[in-house]
């Protein structure tokens, strides 16, 4: 018999009632703001947060999960007799947290030569971040929970986050500016213009798609991306952060324009509004 754990870093932004709910580990990242330390996903939530990152004169930074907290992990695992361990890490090309976890998976199994022929650790790139790999995540404990083969969880998340995709749109440019998902130069003339980027990532890199004048065109031009792109009756997330007009604007569209209403919404997670600005919307699809 199979015994799978599957399990993600809190970049993911997979909300507490399905981390819960699924059994999904997830292990935080962590994040530095004005001489303070804390756990991403533990020690603040979102709201507390965005206050710290309008405030902050410097933008606040991260860490990857450290190789110490992966191979505390893994050994738990190994410990509580897991067969399969699965885990789905955020973008290899903007966090070391990817390979953290498959350095630290080649000592474990050096350390624990026995382990090798009772846990399998299976490590999946996401390439990307939020719930685009979140709700692949979700998609695969479902599997696991209701007694599926691993291969099939493996092959269920890792196709969920290669179609997965994510657009974002931050409404106010400080914040991609200093993080340097816009250039400097293009932030400036957008910012003097009133153009809103339509942000999302390929192969782990950020890449600005389109752009939009004034907040009204932002919101439909966003959903235009979305109808688009999307695959016809597949679920989608909205996200969303401190504006809430911007919110129900997108989502009262959404339930006009498109197939059915989103599977679920949710604050923009802590460390991606540090690239985007807490004054942001989103939406999560699969292509």
């Amino acid at each position: 018999m199979y015994k799978i754990k599957v399990s993600t870093d809190s970049t993911s932004d997979i909300p507490k009632n399905l981390v819960q709910q699924l059994d999904i580990a997830v292990l935080p990242l962590t994040i530095y703001a004005e001489g303070k330390e804390y756990k991403d996903g533990v020690d603040l939530t979102p709201d507390e947060f965005y206050e710290i990152l309008e405030k902050s004169e410097e933008l606040p930074t991260t860490s990857q999960v450290s190789t110490a907290r992966y191979t505390e992990f893994y050994e738990r695992i190994w410990r509580e007799g897991y067969t399969h361990l699965i885990h789905t890490s955020l973008n290899s090309k903007g966090s070391g947290t990817y390979q953290a976890a498959v350095l630290t998976r080649d000592m474990f199994f050096e350390e624990h030569p026995e382990a090798a022929g009772q846990l399998s650790i299976h490590i999946i790139d996401s390439e990307t971040y939020s719930m685009v790999y979140g709700m692949a995540v979700v998609e695969g404990a479902r599997l696991a929970k209701e007694g599926a083969a691993p291969e099939q969880v493996i092959s269920t998340i890792t196709e969920g986050v290669r179609s997965g995709r994510g657009m974002f749109v931050p409404m106010n440019l400080r914040f991609v500016r200093k993080s340097g998902r816009v250039s400097a130069a293009a932030a400036f003339v957008g910012d003097a213009m009133g153009l809103k980027p339509a942000i999302t990532f390929e192969n782990g890199a950020s890449k600005v798609v389109s752009k939009f004048r004034g907040d009204k065109r932002a919101v439909q031009g966003l959903l235009d991306i979305v109808k688009k792109e999307r695959k016809p009756g597949t679920p989608y997330c909205l996200v969303y952060g401190n504006n809430p007009e911007i919110y129900e604007k997108l989502k009262e569209l959404c339930e006009e324009q498109l197939d059915q209403p989103p599977m679920l919404s949710y604050p923009v997670g802590n460390i991606i509004s540090i690239n985007t600005g807490p004054d942001m919307m989103a939406v999560i699809y699969r292509r």
